[in-house]
């Protein structure tokens, strides 16, 4: 009869280790659904912001034209610009750092 409580023993065991992995398949189904409402609503938070630049964009557009303004000029302007700037930095931040050399 010794053999009935060593299985009886393993099947607690395995029972008791399905609870906990219910357990914790359910806390993580909440999270996942958690989860997904914070995205949705992200979503629509990008969503509303992007409308709102857009009609952002037109205004402005709008207002330098009627400054005699080309925005596309400026806005190519500022891309060469940045271009500029980044390349600087990629080549000031190359120059500066020390390598070690290697040891015959």
């Amino acid at each position: 009869m010794v053999g009935l409580g060593d299985t009886k023993k393993k099947i607690e065991k395995m029972i008791s280790a399905a609870e906990d992995l219910y357990e914790k398949m359910n806390q993580l189904r909440a999270q996942i659904d958690d989860l997904r409402s914070k995205v949705e609503k992200t979503s629509e938070q990008v969503d509303a912001m992007e409308h709102d630049l857009d009609e952002q964009r037109v205004l402005i557009e709008r207002m330098a034209r009627e400054q005699g303004i080309d925005v596309d000029e400026v806005l190519a302007e500022a891309a060469i610009e940045e271009a500029d700037a980044e390349n600087s930095a990629e080549t000031s931040g190359a120059a500066g750092g020390s390598a070690a050399e290697p040891e015959d």
